[in-house]
């Protein structure tokens, strides 16, 4: 059997019926963040199935579009919004604006390679700096409205971004596919490659840095490094101890560890944080994997993304915040239901 036709195919089945999952959880709870990991992963289930059917019977104009817009464009923002949706009453509104400054720089200096992505880059840069100001001003003054702000533009820039990769000039035969046979991005148009990184950026870096930072809360934690977000101190002081809690959150992060082996080890640590590490590992295996695959290393390009998912799968189904309850999807049938931490 050739895996470059089964890899993508299970990664599509198991990302769709984990999309039934979300949507049937999303239909008791009402959660935001519920709502847009069903997205992501319906984006993550047509995406490989865009490459499943490419494999299996060959790729066409159509197929090549919807594979572009739906996995190099949405699956990691849609994924990375449901986190920050989930996080929207920490302070984690801080690193979402670095990261979305940072993928608008990205976008920006894709200027230098591609020739018409000029107006593009600058416009996707203008768009993502506004955007983190308000991110941060919102965050600061402690209104938990920060994250659906951002999922408010999600919405339109991808609408915009599905408009653009659905009608840019495609030469024939209307798709790209490396030596190995695996799609590459090489003939959209530089003002539509532009696109790619702050989508992904911002999003991938979310559901994975967001992840982490998620086990950070809930584990036992050695303080080696003190720092304080407090808005009550001031603007100033708030805005030195972010800068410094970008060193202290991955030292304490990492002085916890023994703590938090310790709690497991007896039990007593909260189900969130080996769920939340589980989706971190999910949102960094197919990034792994993926950028292989723009150096020419094909090989485990199909393979990261079916560990992706299924890491994925594995961390939601261990965390309590999304799967409070099992049962047929779409009844009132419980299987099995869990007490809260």
């Amino acid at each position: 059997m050739n895996p470059d036709v089964v890899l993508p195919l299970l990664s599509s089945l198991l990302s769709f019926i984990f999309f039934v999952l979300l949507v049937d959880q999303w239909r008791v709870r009402r959660r935001s963040f519920q709502a847009a990991w069903a997205l992501g992963m319906l984006w993550y289930a047509i995406s490989a199935g865009t490459e499943f059917l490419g494999a299996a019977g060959g790729w066409s104009e159509g197929l090549y579009r919807a594979w572009y817009l739906f996995g190099a464009v949405f699956v990691a923002a849609w994924l990375g919004m449901g986190t920050a949706l989930l996080l929207a009453r920490t302070r984690y509104g801080y690193m979402l604006a670095a990261l979305l400054l940072g993928g608008g720089l990205a976008s920006f200096a894709g200027r230098t390679k591609y020739a018409d992505a000029a107006e593009a880059g600058t416009v996707i840069l203008a768009i993502a700096a506004i955007l983190a100001v308000v991110v941060v001003i919102l965050t600061f003054r402690e209104r938990h409205v920060w994250a659906h702000a951002v999922a408010a533009v999600l919405v339109a820039g991808s609408i915009a971004a599905a408009v653009v990769v659905l009608t840019a000039p495609l030469p024939a035969p209307g798709y790209v596919l490396n030596a190995q046979g695996v799609p590459i991005g090489e003939l959209f148009p530089g003002s539509v490659r532009v696109l790619s990184p702050v989508f992904n950026i911002a999003g991938g870096l979310t559901l994975t840095f967001g992840a982490v930072f998620s086990a950070y809360v809930f584990m036992p934690k050695r303080r080696v490094i003190n720092y304080d977000l407090e808005r009550e101190q001031g603007w100033l002081r708030v805005a030195f101890n972010v800068l410094l809690g970008i060193v202290a959150i991955p030292v304490n992060f990492l002085a916890s560890i023994p703590s938090a082996v310790r709690a497991y080890r007896s039990g007593t640590l909260n189900s969130r944080v080996p769920a939340t590490l589980l989706l971190a590992v999910g949102g960094v295996v197919p990034s792994i994997t993926s950028s292989l695959n723009r150096f020419g290393v094909t090989s485990a390009f199909f393979l990261g993304e079916l560990l992706g998912v299924v890491f994925l799968f594995l961390g939601f189904l261990a965390s309590i915040e999304v799967f409070r309850e099992f049962r047929v999807p779409f009844t009132n049938k419980v299987l099995r239901a869990r007490r809260a931490e």
